[in-house]
């Protein structure tokens, strides 16, 4: 067996792909450095290790190494039932979802059970809703950071349009921010961002009680809640003085609500003693800050995700869930045994980022989850949906492979690691249908052949993104926009619609070095913008365009805020560190709130809800 041979042998064994096909269909080999590179680091073991979770889905025959006899289905209550086999000897799992065990005698097989799809609520044909990011919203007292307080009003615009979600940004727990702060590169995906959650909200009189005794405190949020961009360094350790000074007023002043708080902390357990140990520093606080924290976030958007859902709201909160987490994060430290250590995420060149992407994040072993039942797969979905109508996944086409790199690395020297796309929708599916929750999956980006019509027909939506929802033809017409996805004018890693159609993304990339030819490509935007006023027909293209999404027989359509202000500027250039105000921008202190509601009559007068 020649070098090559025995190198791409050892690859494949270990879920690595030597070649694969860029997003034009050409077909790349992996150079053989990177393949040894990343195998040294994954050391994969000789033997796969075994399954103590099986998945199928209802009704499913499978394969179980059973003897001869009768075998029982044991759910999760105790309860028994008859196994049989079908006409190949295979055994039939059972036509209800949940978690299960086969038995026949001594052996016992742990078998999950998944519905045909994911939950979908059933009085929704296509409905709509916003999308917000987080830490850009207003309200008062937000100290710097936008938080669950500047949800309030977009929910009574929901309400009073008759939308049916809020989808928003990443709100889980974070390490100490820096300049370059991203929401996708959390500490821990378990617990959420205190950041993002208003203490007036949650304790409005312990938070103003420890404004008034502190009146430098007072000034400072003032003057933070006014500023037109985020310094996370600074409005970080606002918010953490203001939340310690909060949680000792509380414990002084409010005895009822303290044993609330310490009644959840003990329902929480070890789990949470762990998370808040790790995230303890001298920056944010003590253990004790973390956990009460943890309260506070829960706290906020819990009464949030309700009075959604009591507005009328089918779907509620959508939460964010990102691909995977800081190596030095709580999470990463951990789950260490279960964690690519060594190996960072990102991705190769692609239509968003032509020079890739090294997102500076770890995530999932794929050998790890197999051989720990997909424990820590479960527990990141149950913490994700619990009190949430739906999550979006970040590149959900890491359910099926990831690119991975060595730490440090460029990202055009990577490799596609291979993981167990069965076992993980099936476990996806399951809790979506246990939690009732929507699946959203971000399926932009190189997209392997078939991968969306799989998901799809597990009831798991893709996204459908105005500029790139075209053929060679051209631009697609509503009609022909996919079923199975979420219609959007534009995401965070582009400009609002307004800002595509001016090259806006493009003007900053050339700023920064990475574009030659700047007026070649603002030719071609300007080629791409005349063809989209041809499709639509409308003097005004970025609101004219709120009537194909309304058109679109996509089951939701989500407008991002940005979109819905008639704002141009983009939340986050892909690619970049220092170079663009990535996260930073926060909505205007003051907006065309008769244009605001115009755009959003556009887009809900033709869904599910809407108001003609």
């Amino acid at each position: 067996m020649s070098g090559d041979t025995a190198l791409h042998a050892a690859a494949r064994s270990a879920g690595l792909m030597p070649q694969w096909e860029d997003v034009s269909g050409r077909r790349c080999e992996v150079a053989p450095e990177v393949l040894r590179g990343v195998l040294q680091v994954l050391q994969p073991q000789t033997e796969a290790p075994a399954a103590p979770l099986r998945t199928a889905i209802c009704g499913e025959a499978v394969v179980l190494p059973g003897a001869a006899g009768a075998a029982c289905w044991v759910d999760e209550t105790g309860q028994q039932c008859d196994a049989h086999r079908d006409g190949a000897g295979r055994w039939l799992v059972p036509r209800q979802p949940g978690y299960c065990h086969w038995q026949q005698g001594t052996r016992c097989i742990a078998v999950a059970v998944a519905p045909q799809k994911a939950w979908w609520p059933a009085r929704i044909d296509r409905g709509w809703g916003l999308a917000a990011q987080i830490y850009s919203l207003r309200s008062t007292g937000d100290g710097g950071i936008g938080d669950s307080a500047g949800c309030a009003p977009w929910l009574q615009r929901l309400r009073q349009h008759g939308g049916q979600a809020l989808a928003l940004s990443p709100m889980h727990a974070g390490l100490p921010p820096d300049a370059g702060h991203s929401p996708y590169s959390p500490s821990d995906r378990r617990w959420l961002d205190p950041l993002q959650a208003s203490l007036l909200q949650a304790v409005p009189d312990a938070a103003r009680a420890a404004l008034s005794a502190d009146d430098a405190l007072a000034e400072a949020v003032d003057a933070a809640t006014a500023a037109r961009r985020i310094d996370w360094p600074g409005a970080a350790d606002l918010k953490w003085r203001w939340l310690r000074a909060a949680r000792l007023h509380l414990q002084q002043a409010q005895p009822g609500l303290q044993a609330e708080v310490c009644q959840w902390q003990a329902d929480a357990g070890a789990a949470l003693q762990q998370y808040a140990a790790l995230a303890a520093d001298g920056r944010s606080g003590s253990a004790q800050d973390h956990a009460f924290a943890q309260w506070v976030a829960q706290r906020c958007w819990t009464q949030l995700h309700v009075q959604a859902r009591s507005n009328g709201a089918a779907i509620g909160l959508i939460a964010d869930l990102a691909v995977g987490c800081a190596p030095e994060g709580a999470e990463a430290r951990a789950q260490a045994d279960a964690m690519l250590a060594g190996l960072e995420l990102g991705a190769p060149p692609d239509a968003f980022n032509t020079q890739g992407q090294a997102w500076g994040i770890t995530g999932f072993s794929p050998l790890a989850l197999r051989r720990q039942g997909y424990a820590p797969f479960i527990n990141l979905l149950r913490a994700v949906m619990a009190g949430r109508g739906g999550v979006r996944i970040d590149h959900i086409l890491g359910l099926h492979r990831l690119w991975v790199l060595p730490q440090g690395a460029s990202a055009r020297d990577g490799v596609y690691l291979q993981f167990p796309l069965h076992d993980l929708l099936n476990l996806l599916v399951l809790e979506s249908w246990r939690n009732q929750c929507v699946v959203i999956g971000e399926d932009l980006g190189v997209v392997p052949a078939g991968i969306r019509q799989h998901l799809a027909a597990r009831g798991v939506l893709g996204v459908d993104v105005l500029p790139f929802t075209r053929d060679a033809a051209g631009f697609l017409p509503a009609e022909r926009w996919r079923r199975d996805a979420v219609a959007m004018p534009s995401t965070h890693d582009l400009p609002p619609l307004g800002g595509w159609l001016r090259g806006r993304d493009l003007r900053w990339r050339a700023r920064l070095g990475e574009i030659e030819d700047l007026p070649a490509a603002l030719a071609q935007r300007r080629l791409d913008a005349a063809a989209l006023t041809d499709l639509i027909h409308g003097d005004c293209v970025e609101d004219d365009a709120l009537g194909l999404l309304a058109r679109a027989p996509s089951r939701l359509a989500l407008l991002p805020l940005e979109d819905a202000l008639g704002l141009r500027t983009q939340v986050n250039l892909p690619g970049t560190v220092g170079g663009h105000p990535n996260w930073r921008r926060r909505l205007p202190l003051q907006w065309n709130e008769t244009a605001l509601q115009s755009r959003l009559q556009r887009i809900s007068a033709g869904r599910d809800g809407g108001h003609a």
